[in-house]
């Protein structure tokens, strides 16, 4: 999913059909000291209430207005016990419709009029657009495909020793141990060793992977994360430019620990 082209075909459908627009932010996180009660039902109601009660002088924006309001509320009572930090929901009797809940925070707010009010989406998506979080931990690399702070997916490459090729997790729950047996016997020959010895190439080996996945997903910034030395030598093998490199120790925590520590 592309954020930016969703918003795009919002506003050129709002342009195409002259509707009513009802643009909703509900703040839903319940770390707000505000919202430990579930508060942000009360919002909700109250919200489109007072356009219910505004518009009873129009019978025909009235109808229209119903139609979204029971929309929005059918979404609400699917969602409800599922919610994060916040709802958003752009929607209009005709065909508009977007409804997300994100792991962001926005500011409650309610609008009724010709075209979404895109603007506290938008500075939202400046901030956390499709994002590759890419961490490094010798013959392991992790990647978390994100927006907003929702975790689309997560692939573990894991280089496997006793074949020196890259073998993928979708969604692992963790990170495997280092898997192989050492070479040959030599007490020289360790895995450490053989790591030193061999991880230019594997990671050369991996970077096209790493760029193709960054195609698939439009992603919009790079997170590369873990050793120093490592980090940097995957980012000189990849094509995509990488936004930010951060040297720290992440690899085991969840990957919403990640996000956290990383772009939120």
């Amino acid at each position: 999913m592309c954020y930016a082209k969703d918003m795009e075909k919002l506003a050129q459908k709002a342009k195409r059909h002259p509707q009513k627009v009802l643009s909703m932010y509900v703040n839903t996180d319940p770390a707000d000291r505000d919202q430990t009660g579930g508060e942000w039902r009360i919002h909700v109601k109250n919200g489109l209430k007072n356009f219910e009660t505004y518009l009873k002088n129009d019978p025909e924006e009235l109808e229209q207005f119903l139609k979204v309001k029971d929309r929005v509320k059918a979404f609400l009572e699917d969602n409800g016990q599922s919610m994060k930090k916040s709802c958003v929901v752009f929607a209009s009797a005709a065909d508009i419709w977007f409804a997300e809940c994100l792991q962001m925070p926005v500011t409650t707010e309610f609008h009724w009029e010709n075209e979404p009010k895109l603007e506290q989406f938008q500075l939202l998506y400046e901030r956390f657009p499709e994002s590759g979080v890419i961490l490094v931990q010798k013959n392991q690399v992790k990647v978390i495909d994100a927006v907003l702070g929702k975790i689309n997916d997560t692939k573990l490459f894991e280089m496997d020793l006793d074949t020196e090729k890259w073998k993928v997790q979708a969604s692992p729950q963790r990170a495997l141990s280092i898997k192989g047996k050492g070479g040959k016997g030599s007490k020289k020959d360790t895995i450490e060793n053989r790591l030193e010895a061999n991880q230019k190439r594997w990671y050369k080996s991996l970077a096209p992977n790493l760029d193709k996945l960054a195609k698939d997903k439009e992603w919009k910034s790079i997170h590369l994360v873990g050793n120093k030395e490592e980090a940097k030598l995957i980012e000189s093998y990849m094509q995509k430019q990488v936004q930010q490199t951060d040297s720290k120790n992440l690899f085991d925590q969840e990957e919403k620990k990640v996000l956290e520590e990383v772009i939120l």
